[in-house]
């Protein structure tokens, strides 16, 4: 894999991350904070907290969106070598 290759998957997992919190980022009218989303751990009253108040759901689906764009971005890289 060249760098070219690398940059291009790069950059398509960040802008899918992007857009996956941008679209599912919004909690009560307002964005989650980075803080809170990358929060991992803490003790079990925490994760219980964070789970029921459905951060666990928001960040799955934003890290999917990221994990997305990554897949687009192995394509593009593929294609772009033919």
């Amino acid at each position: 894999m060249s760098l070219k290759s690398a940059f291009i998957i790069a950059v398509c997992a960040a802008l899918g991350l992007i857009a996956g919190y941008a679209v599912f980022g919004k909690w009560a009218g307002s964005y989650v904070s980075m803080d809170t989303l990358l929060s991992f751990g803490g003790n079990a009253f925490q994760s219980a907290l964070r789970s029921v108040s459905g951060i666990e759901a928001m960040r799955n689906k934003i890290l999917l969106c990221g994990a997305a764009g990554g897949v687009v971005g192995i394509l593009l890289a593929l294609t772009a070598k033919k």
